[in-house]
């Protein structure tokens, strides 16, 4: 393809974004300004210039829903080229990366993933608690230590209150009775992967040479366990372009940390 038909209809900002020779790339971009517009056309140019393998990019966003924009808009571009490119969510990554690496997670295949009713179930059944809302409260408290990528361990010395103290110590029975039950939640979609690369050199490694380059969508809304396993999957070679607005971070309840 003639490259000047990627840039087509871009402005010089846009241009400049998509076209950059840098491997490691920000992008501040308010609402509006073409974000993922720059994001795939950045795609093609990676492919179409750089050389870049569709099987070797990796496109990551914070929703199912802008997931499934995104790849509407890239099959729309580039067709069958499109064919191999991995666009999904974060924790739709973790999954895959559970799936193909369970056994080095320490899970059976076809372990269950616990949605928010189940984790509740059984956060009331360890903590004995009748009160919904300090079910809830325990288990939020339990997916914002997960979130900030701080274990059951570090948790306890952590505490500093009542309510801390025991969502520490229901955390770590809740996390022993989901591997008894060969399940994990939400928050171990990130959590158990980041561990799995940290801890497993050739895990590591083995999805490092999978992931020749990253782009990320919503930049600002990634959390202390997203940011981590971004560090890990770039690796040494720092291959990504990362695209968002600080002044759009919404997700600070859930953990997200623009700075």
């Amino acid at each position: 393809m003639d490259v000047s038909e990627i840039l087509q209809g871009l402005n010089e900002r846009q241009r400049e974004a998509v076209t950059h020779p840098a491997r490691a790339m920000r992008v501040i971009a308010g609402a509006g300004s073409g974000k993922t517009r720059v994001l795939v056309q950045r795609m093609q140019w990676l492919m179409a210039v750089n050389g870049v393998s569709p099987y070797g990019l990796l496109a990551l966003t914070f929703t199912n829903k802008a997931a499934r924009e995104m790849g509407e808009r890239v099959r729309a571009l580039l067709g069958k080229e499109a064919r191999g490119l991995h666009i999904s969510t974060f924790h739709r990554l973790g999954l895959d990366i559970l799936q193909k690496e369970h056994l080095a997670a320490g899970l059976r295949r076809n372990f269950t993933v616990f949605d928010a009713r189940d984790g509740a179930t059984l956060v009331k059944e360890l903590s004995k608690q009748e009160d919904e809302a300090m079910v809830r409260q325990l288990q939020a408290q339990i997916s914002a230590y997960k979130n900030a990528n701080i274990s059951a361990a570090a948790a306890k010395t952590l505490a500093q209150d009542e309510a801390q103290v025991l969502a520490a110590h229901i955390y770590h029975h809740y996390d022993q009775r989901l591997r008894a039950y060969n399940a994990v939640d939400f928050d171990d979609l990130i959590a158990l992967p980041l561990a799995l690369l940290r801890e497993h050199e050739a895990v590591r490694e083995r999805w490092q040479h999978r992931v020749r380059y990253l782009l990320v969508d919503e930049y600002q809304d990634t959390n202390d366990c997203q940011y981590a396993l971004l560090q890990l999957l770039a690796g040494a070679g720092a291959a990504f372009t990362a695209v968002g607005d600080d002044d759009q971070s919404i997700y600070a309840w859930r953990g997200a940390r623009p700075e």
